[in-house]
Formats: structure tokens, sequence, C-alpha cells
């Protein structure tokens, strides 16, 4: 049966790609989308789209109406750089949830699919798993990790199911990749497009899985639909291919056949060294596979990155906080 669905963050990379997954299954998609972290270019044609800040009640209210399906992925999603801008930051991911969330229960929606994040987790021992207890160590985790709250809070009791994705490091084709802030490989894709060493932080020896988006989107489709996911928090992402940052620069500069010196700066505030989860939960309640390695996702975002062109980035988010523990990079603005 064919659904109304309402998708935020729909010009953003996430956002995007989960709209055309849902136009292609027939449904209706309605969108919205502030474009602080998003290209307009990205939103499908076939979406309603608002330009419409998540922030504002009101339109929130009348944008889902007689919508059946929430999925909330809009955010500021920058974990380094809350440490540095906490308000602008926490706004958009604390408030803006409570707003789609009240709009959505005022409206009856069926459920709410709100995408968290793997920065819930902090220092825990990895693989990080859904049972372990959240110890969030930055402004950008406490606020997903109170909106999980939120909702598990509210959803019980008005009555609305809810389902908690926690997708990490995505990467692929519409991706930000012109901002400082945020998106390593993107960063490092177009930095080496035009003839600059990447820039990493501390010694490079930080470790990541990364997830292919046409993987998350396989499985948050299902998230919509299946019954015995309801209540459930699930980790969307490989466990897969765990390595360090200094090899994925190793690994994009080989795809570029680009001659790598990175450049090192001193590392950045309450960042976690070693990240990953656990994708058993996933495997076992929505079949949830791998069908891209690395390289493969690797190569795809270049050639898209290639097509539009490598872009100066644009530093549109202002810092709230600069001293001595603000990055040098984002202060004297070197990417």
């Amino acid at each position: 049966m064919k659904k109304k669905i309402f998708i935020t963050g729909v010009a953003g990379f996430l956002g995007s790609h989960l709209a055309d997954r849902m136009i292609g299954e027939g449904h209706h998609v309605i969108g919205c989308d502030s474009l602080i972290g998003g290209y307009l270019d990205n939103v499908p044609p076939e979406v309603e789209f608002y330009q419409y800040d998540c922030n504002y009640l009101n339109s929130m209210k009348k944008i889902t109406k007689e919508v059946d399906i929430v999925y909330h992925c809009a955010a500021t999603a920058y974990e380094g750089l809350s440490v540095f801008s906490p308000y602008i930051v926490t706004k958009n991911v604390f408030q803006i949830t409570a707003s789609v969330l009240s709009a959505s229960i005022s409206n009856g929606i069926k459920r709410f699919v709100f995408t968290s994040s793997m920065a819930r987790y902090g220092k825990n021992k990895v693989p990080f798993e859904e049972s372990m207890a959240p110890k969030p160590e930055d402004p950008y985790g406490i606020a997903k990790y109170s909106s999980e709250l939120l909702i598990e809070n509210l959803c019980g009791t008005h009555g609305m199911e809810y389902v908690i994705a926690v997708p990490h490091n995505i990467i692929g084709p519409r991706q930000k990749y012109d901002d400082p802030y945020r998106n390593v490989a993107s960063i490092m894709i177009n930095m080496m497009l035009q003839g600059k060493q990447p820039i990493i932080y501390g010694d490079g020896r930080q470790k990541r899985c990364f997830s292919f988006v046409n993987d998350c989107i396989q499985c948050m489709e299902k998230l919509a639909f299946q019954k015995n996911v309801a209540g459930e928090v699930i980790n969307i992402g490989p466990d897969e291919e765990f390595i360090t940052i200094n090899e994925l620069a190793e690994r994009i500069a080989k795809l570029l056949d680009f001659k790598l010196k990175p450049r090192y700066f001193s590392d950045r505030p309450q960042e976690v060294k070693l990240a990953t989860c656990s994708a058993d939960k996933a495997r076992k309640l929505i079949g949830y596979k791998t069908e891209y390695n690395l390289d493969k996702g690797l190569k795809e975002m270049i050639d898209w990155i290639k097509q539009r062109g490598p872009k100066p980035f644009k530093y549109h988010i202002d810092l709230e906080i600069i001293n001595n523990k603000t990055p040098v990079t984002w202060k004297e603005k070197l990417f």
C-alpha cells in the first residue's frame, strides 16, 4: 500500500537518497530543508518540497497533515564543531526534534523514524552495541541522545510508533564536500582534487568504519514498515574495514593517483579515537548486508565530485567559542 512520507533534511545527503528510494517504490514524498547543510539540486523533482526550518512548529504541523510516516533526518550533524558552536548545533538537533515530533503526534502520524548518531556511544568499548549505556562525549552526541529520550517519552505517552536508527560515517554522492567542519572523506577528496594536501587531526590513528549510502538506504526503508522494529534502536552501518584516518587518506590518494603528504594538526577536543558499531542487530532484524566495499564507495564519491567540480570551502557556521582549544584550521580557515 502506497504511503505519504515526510522527510526532514530532504536536500541533504541521506534525506535525498531516501526520497529517491521512496519515490521509486511509488510513495508520495513531502520534504523540507533549511539548506544549512544540503544542496538544493539534491532534491528529487518529484518531491513536494518546502524550504522550511524545522524549528517552526506551525510550519511542521501544516506540512505533516495526512502524512503516514515521518523520517527525521535533518540535523546540524557537526560532532567536532559542536564543542565550539554548541548553541547552533544543539538547537538544530534537539529543538528541531521537539518541533517535528510535536507536529507528528498532533497530526496522528503512525510511525516516526529518527536518525540518531553513533556519537551517542562516546567512549564505550568497540564495537558499539545497542544494549550499551550511551556515554556521549560532545554536545552533538548529547543532543542526539537527548532527542532519543524525548522521542521515547512522548511516543510512549501519546501512542505513536517510533524507531531509532543509528547510521554512522555514511559516504557517497551528494554529500556536502565544501564544508570544512565535517565529512572527512569528502573533505579529503575535494582538497586532493585541488592539488592540496589533506588535513589530519592528531596522529591519524583514529579508527572508523565507513558506510556507503546505498547500503544504509536499504535498511532505512525497512524501518518505516516492518512491525518487528517498532521501539528499537538499530545501528545502521558496517562493522567491516575498520581503518585509521591515515589509511583513509591513503586509499583516496591511491584512487586519485595523488602524491600524499598529509598535514597534521593537534587533536580536536573530545574526539573519540575508536568508533565503530556492531551490525549484528541490523542483520537479525532487517537483513542488513553490505554491497559496497570502501574503495568502491570512494570511487563513486570521487566521480560525483569530479563531475560537479571541486569547490572552495565555505565557513558557513560561525564559531561561538574561540580560544586556545579551537582548531587553528577553523580559526585561520586553512582548508
